[in-house]
């Protein structure tokens, strides 16, 4: 008899169940589910039925002798559900506890932990307390539609803590804790309602296990299954749950069909770069013109692109790959002019020509003003390479927004030939600074002598990229439906790149939307990690203030640790002994980064590390990290971002490391030192959100006052 195609999905519940079972039993379990998405009604499946489950459509079925997996089989409809794995009696007890419904108001389907004892017990206790008001004062159907089963809602009616409230977090659906968390953290009721409460175009119907698989609210607690490839790299990296499940917010990004640029703002562990990789894969399915067309994926450091290249290929085919270009933006930059045959050198800070050219321009500065030799720098850096000055009368003119020095017209006209020398040694030598090579490439496109293969542009930190590399990118691909879609947050600006999307040519209103979730780290490590910028104005990306309310995570765990010792030595012992501890609770060595500020501290750690015979391995700035390979990571403040471990150590957060001292005293401008300084924290910040689980924090003799001030 032939019937058609099932239906078959699996929770992340089985992926969190399945990775904690052996290697061995996984093996099983694999050629199980294998065998099942391909035809549940086979002989070999062995279906029982439990008779005390909570819920009548959960089945059992065999493993081996001792595993046994849980399977919600609707009797409607021709759907399977994979909810659960684990030895015979644990599979059995957890199917006792829990059911899976399809909630009638949002049409979501919701996995619910059985009310117990302890639910009971809680929900007496805020009976009790009749001196504390209810912690919701919300009526029932706004409960139902925030997606708080029929079941829960007395309880949650009675809840006047946020202790209560976190108590309930497991026995409440995700959307509906996470929604409640949101509230009662401080977000607008209205705008949570209109964020969790989707618009349903007729009544839900509960027996319709296949149209709730669909809904975005599901699709972030249950996925369908298409083929075995996909099956394949689900149950070989199951933790990696980003690269299946997407929050409805970040699907709706990913999935927004709009007429011109989108950009998307969140805080560290959003999950922007997950949202922009989905993104881009989106793109290749749905807005290609033609079959020769691409997609470019560019960020402003190496090291990111190179992660992001790794990542992209764990969610897309290899045909999707053929036509997704990932490089960073300096190595696009070249590889273009290079192919039209540019006749310059690039140069980047720190060059050796570079600064000899600057030697040259710098003797002849003149002795009035007095200014001294960083001066010249920065005017270069922020005034006169932004806005392509090359003669003396566009300087006059130019507008020096942000410069903390002021200068008159004659003071202008004095200090210009140090300018214009400096433009005559380049130019002798043929070399072109990078800003200038990024607008020679602009230049090239303006002019209609070059094209390119793209339809869209995802670019990722893009708070660190300058307004040449903006301009640029505008220009790569036309103006057209879903052309660029740019993800950043200038909390994490760790390089002194300002501009706004506006003045680039890139529009964005009605196209902005903001993630507010952090999905890495813990609320204590965010709280923390927030704290060094404190009292801070962080733009937008285009010109305003960017929101601080509203952006929580709904983990908890331990507060950082940090602590403090009378040299390099002791503080060595301690993390030593902190990896000892790890490694005995269960924890992988790979699990463990260690960062500092410079190489040459990193350095020290590493070979204090190796004499303990722990093994590690030094993260490079051009190979994505290899997480099959056993060893604590090191890895610097600027190569860590983009990543995130388990367990991070910030080391040597000295005075004069933290912030570097070199970096905030190269200047006498008080207006750059605040730069500066900014730069320092955000990199501190940054660090710290790469903890998902724990962050310890240490130094040896004086502190850094960003740890003085928190």
């Amino acid at each position: 008899m032939n019937q058609l195609r099932p239906t078959v999905a699996i929770s992340t519940d089985f992926l969190e169940s399945y990775a904690k079972i052996p290697k061995s039993q996984q093996k099983k379990v694999m050629s199980f589910v294998t065998k099942f998405r391909n035809d549940p009604y086979s002989s070999g499946i062995n279906y029982e039925k439990l008779n005390d489950a909570a819920d009548p459509q959960f089945r059992s079925v065999r493993i081996d002798q001792d595993y046994r997996g849980i399977v919600m089989s609707p009797e409607q409809g021709n759907v399977y559900v994979l909810l659960w794995v684990a030895k015979h009696d644990d599979a059995y007890d957890w199917a006792r506890r829990h059911t899976c419904e399809i909630h009638p108001e949002t049409g979501s389907l919701q996995l619910i932990q059985a009310t117990d004892a302890d639910e009971n017990q809680t929900h007496i206790e805020q009976k009790e307390k009749v001196d504390v008001a209810p912690l919701f004062s919300l009526r029932d159907r706004e409960l139902l539609r925030l997606g708080v089963p029929e079941d829960k809602i007395s309880v949650v009616k009675e809840i006047r803590t946020e202790d209560a409230l976190e108590r309930l977090e497991g026995k409440l659906p995700k959307e509906a804790f996470e929604a409640l968390y949101l509230i009662a953290a401080g977000s607008d009721v209205q705008e949570i309602l209109q964020e969790y409460s989707p618009t349903l175009e007729q009544k839900v119907d509960t027996t319709d296990f296949a149209s709730a698989l669909q809904r975005e609210q599901s699709l972030r607690s249950f996925y369908v299954v298409e083929d075995d490839h996909e099956l394949e790299a689900m149950l070989s990296a199951p933790l990696e749950k980003w690269r299946i499940f997407l929050h409805p917010s970040q699907r709706r990004l990913v999935n927004w069909s709009v007429n011109g640029p989108i950009r998307v703002l969140g805080g560290a562990g959003t999950g922007k770069t997950v949202v922009a990789m989905h993104r881009a894969r989106w793109l290749v399915r749905n807005s290609l013109s033609a079959p020769d067309r691409k997609i470019l994926f560019t960020t402003f450091t190496a090291n990111l692109a190179v992660d992001i290249q790794e990542n992209l290929r764990r969610i897309c085919s290899a045909e999707d790959m053929d036509r997704i270009e990932v490089v960073h933006i300096d190595a696009w930059v070249s590889r273009f002019l290079k192919r039209h045959r540019y006749p310059h050198q690039i140069v980047y800070e720190g060059n050796d020509q570079y600064k000899k050219c600057w030697d040259i321009a710098l003797d002849t500065k003149p002795s009035d003003p007095m200014l001294p030799k960083s001066f010249y720098n920065e005017e270069w850096d922020r005034v006169i390479l932004p806005q392509r000055i090359t003669d003396e009368k566009q300087y006059l003119r130019a507008r020096r927004t942000g410069r903390g020095v002021p200068l008159t017209r004659a003071q202008r006209s004095a200090i210009w030939p140090v300018f214009e020398e400096l433009q005559i040694q380049l130019h002798q030598r043929g070399l072109r600074t990078s800003e200038d090579a990024t607008q020679d490439a602009a230049d090239l496109l303006e002019s209609g002598n070059a094209s390119l293969p793209y339809d869209a542009v995802v670019v990722d930190e893009a708070q660190d990229m300058g307004p040449q590399v903006m301009r640029l990118i505008r220009l790569m691909v036309q103006k057209s439906k879903n052309d660029l879609f740019i993800v950043g947050d200038a909390h994490q600006r760790i390089y002194r790149r300002r501009y706004t999307l506006s003045a680039c040519g890139i529009e964005v209103r009605g196209r902005s939307r903001r993630l507010k979730i952090n999905y890495r780290t813990t609320e204590e490590i965010r709280r923390f990690a927030t704290a060094m910028l404190e009292g801070m104005k962080v733009d937008d990306l285009d010109g305003g203030e960017d929101e601080k309310g509203g952006y929580r995570s709904l983990v908890h765990g331990d507060k950082p640790l940090v602590e403090g010792f009378g040299s390099q030595k002791e503080e060595q012992d301690w993390i030593n002994v902190n990896i000892s501890s790890l490694l005995e609770q269960g924890e992988s060595l790979k699990d463990i980064c260690i960062v500092a500020r410079t190489n040459e501290l990193l350095g020290t750690y590493e070979s204090a590390l190796r004499k303990n015979d722990i093994s590690c391995i030094r993260m490079s700035r051009k190979v994505a990290d290899n997480r099959s390979q056993d060893g604590v990571r090191l890895a610097t403040m600027h190569r860590v971002k983009g990543l995130e471990f388990r367990h991070m150590m910030i080391v040597a957060a000295n005075e004069g490391i933290l912030p570097l001292k070199n970096a905030i005293e190269k200047s006498e401008d008080p207006t750059e030192n605040r730069s500066s300084e900014f730069s320092e924290r955000a990199l501190f910040h940054v660090s710290a959100t790469r903890a998902v689980r724990q962050l310890f924090v240490s130094y040896y003799g004086n502190p850094s006052k960003f740890i003085s001030e928190i």
